[in-house]
């Protein structure tokens, strides 16, 4: 049974400080335990808000479609549609409406699900006066900015750390950062290698507490596996041969600050379990000790490989992947945000003309086609060798397209001059014409909303499609 935290939220604080009349942010509070919603609403009025209410969310829906709602404040557990529910409807209605969640579990799990589907914020009861108010502000000042728009303007340009982007796919890597930079959660970053996941690692430590303590980076694929262990944990004088003296291991050398393991998925199942322990215990033992160093670590993991297929596979413990897998941050290839390879271009170009003392001033419009067609197998870490490399052969004031180095790309340009696509061999006995195309198709169509993570208007752009006329092949296959 649900009790009310009305009580509770008077006793911390009883101030209240009046807003002026002229700020008139319409607020919808959807509860459906009736005090702390009058609660609320008689607060917020006073703070110089409009306020609507609510009982459960589909009456709130109904309001947010007919009235102009700047910002939705909603219980988690509620009968019938709950708040994470009601969060994705409005997300998928007005995807620019901030929604604050409110619960009365002190659940980071339950906070950190509303964040993935969406959420601004989310606060825990009990929570104080100060802290709603705060929360509030914030939401409103942010979705004033956005003028309640999901998508950013085209031609805005979004700055993190040493990241840089104007897609929005990047931009909610952006918009999650901050949120999650000072909580001790795992992260798990999985995407393709060359995706920039250690920058968003180290974007993740810089933005919150302990950017002032070590950031530790370790490619657990990089390091001999009889070596591994005693590089993470250290070891004791004695420990074996050639042990004259006490080592600290990295896990250590990151004490208060962050730790991360790049290539997670190459860890050796022997060392799994004492990782494990650290997550859990805040503790490990070094090789040849015989007690339990604590140590305040937070884990950032990364891997390019499908940790859950390893875990079928027996290849990663499972209790280890849910530990370290409390944040995901799936990172998008290249392919995927081709509307950030211009920007990119710029930035590593300016990067580079000042690291090589080349004063380009800028790249041809033939140059800057050549590498939009590109696949990008490297993703950005191959788009910055390739400039990198262009710059230093480079021998005019602009980037030619005789200057970029893409071998990849020239060969399989040259495999492919007749056929962009491999054709396949008639078989002896023919073959039905149609029914090939029609699975061909099928398949693409499916392969396309997977690559779009189901959203189908991205999708319809993939395979050069209007929405109408993807909608229409996606019903023919039953999709």
């Amino acid at each position: 049974m649900k009790t009310s935290n009305l009580d509770e939220i008077a006793c911390l604080d009883g101030s209240s400080v009046s807003r002026s009349s002229d700020n008139r942010s319409r607020i919808l509070i959807v509860d459906d335990d009736e005090s702390l919603r009058e609660f609320l609403e008689i607060l917020l009025t006073k703070e110089g808000y409009e306020v609507c209410s609510a009982s459960k969310g589909e009456e709130a829906l109904k309001i947010i479609e007919t009235d102009n709602v700047c910002l939705v404040i909603s219980d988690i557990r509620m009968p019938g549609m709950d708040g994470v529910e009601l969060l994705r409807k409005i997300k998928a209605g007005r995807p620019g409406l901030p929604v604050v969640l409110i619960t009365a579990f002190a659940s980071l799990d339950s906070a950190v699900a509303a964040m993935k589907e969406g959420a601004w914020d989310y606060l825990t009861k009990p929570f104080r006066i100060e802290e709603l108010r705060k929360v509030v502000e914030r939401a409103l000042d942010s979705s004033q900015r956005d003028q309640l728009t999901h998508a950013p303007p085209p031609d805005k340009i979004y700055r993190l750390d040493a990241m840089v982007a104007k897609s929005h796919a990047m931009l909610k890597i952006f918009q999650l950062i901050p949120r999650i930079a000072s909580i001790p959660s795992s992260v798990l970053i999985t995407g393709e290698s060359g995706t920039g996941k250690e920058l968003v690692a180290r974007a993740i430590h810089n933005q919150g507490k302990r950017k002032d303590h070590p950031f530790i980076a370790v490619n657990c694929g990089g390091i001999p596996e009889n070596l591994l262990e005693s590089e993470l944990f250290g070891y004791c004088k004695g420990a074996f041969t050639g042990a004259s003296h006490e080592k600290k291991g990295l896990f250590l050398l990151a004490d208060g600050g962050t730790i991360f393991l790049d290539e997670l998925g190459e860890l050796p199942l022997s060392l799994q379990s004492k990782l494990l322990r650290v997550v859990q215990q805040k503790s490990f033992m070094p090789v040849g000790g015989t007690r339990y160093i604590d140590v305040d670590v937070r884990i950032i993991a990364a891997t390019n490989k499908d940790l859950e297929k390893a875990v079928m596979e027996g290849k990663f413990r499972e209790d280890l992947f849910y530990r370290l897998n409390v944040i995901h941050i799936r990172m998008p290839s290249l392919r995927e945000r081709p509307e950030d390879i211009p920007l990119l271009v710029q930035y590593f170009l300016e990067k580079y003309s000042k690291e090589q003392a080349k004063p380009l001033q800028g790249i041809s419009s033939f140059a800057m086609e050549a590498l939009e067609k590109y696949p990008f197998p490297g993703n950005v870490r191959e788009l910055e060798n390739i400039i990198e490399r262009s710059v230093a052969l480079s021998t005019s004031s602009l980037l030619l397209p005789e200057s970029l180095s893409m071998a990849r790309y020239k060969q399989r340009k040259d495999a492919q001059d007749d056929h962009p696509f491999p054709i396949p061999d008639l078989p002896p006995g023919g073959m039905n014409l149609e029914s090939f195309l029609e699975e061909v198709e099928k398949n693409l169509l499916i392969k396309a909303l997977e690559r779009a993570q189901g959203v189908k208007t991205r999708a319809a752009r993939l395979l050069g499609l209007n929405f109408r006329s993807f909608r229409y092949r996606l019903a023919k296959y039953g999709l």
